[in-house]
């Protein structure tokens, strides 16, 4: 049975009845991203004390967290949706709301709400428990053990609530508009 969900679009504009996949082989821009540090990851794992009080660039450390938390995720959650593979999507409007004023003060690109339906697994997790990945491989590991066993977090927060989904994804509403900024990447306003 497909479930309906609400998601943020922020990496590039989505349209009525668009279809996604995601899966093993089918993967989002953050795949991309985390996977062109690679080798400087296992660079780091291999000799930490190198690192030791050096501050490390922020897509650096997002990959060194993504991927402990794939390690962890095809180690002992297989049947999870990977980050790296899954749209991030909301069960409520108002929960997506939330997101999309984050995503604007971090001046994050961001289009639209859409409304989503999923043919797929979903996971859902406490965007709390996301860390800022170390130069120890250990702790890493262990931190993102802690995200997908969906531990209270260390902060005595509420939960900001994520869900991760993957399969098939269709867009079936576009919901909130940005036009300021879909207009901006059209070059059509400048502010």
């Amino acid at each position: 049975m497909n479930k309906i969900y609400y998601h943020v679009v922020t990496e590039r504009p989505m349209v009525l009845n668009q279809e996604i996949v995601f899966d093993e082989n089918h993967h989002s821009g953050v795949y991309d991203r985390v996977y062109a540090f690679k080798d400087k990851v296992e660079e780091i794992y291999a000799n930490p004390k190198k690192y030791e009080g050096v501050e490390l660039e922020h897509h650096l450390k997002v990959a060194l967290r993504e991927l402990a938390l794939e390690e962890i995720r095809k180690e002992k959650y297989p049947d999870y949706p990977s980050r790296l593979a899954s749209l991030y999507v909301s069960n409520s409007l108002e929960e997506a709301e939330k997101w999309y004023k984050m995503f604007i003060e971090w001046g994050r690109p961001t289009y639209s709400i859409v409304k989503v339906e999923v043919d797929g697994n979903v996971y859902v997790g406490d965007a709390w428990n996301c860390f800022e990945g170390t130069i120890y491989k250990n702790k890493n590991l262990e931190l993102a053990e802690n995200y997908w066993k969906y531990e209270k977090n260390n902060r005595g927060e509420e939960p900001i609530v994520e869900i991760l989904a993957n399969g098939r994804i269709k867009v079936t509403e576009i919901v909130k508009e940005n036009k300021e900024v879909i207009n901006d990447e059209q070059g059509i306003i400048k502010n």
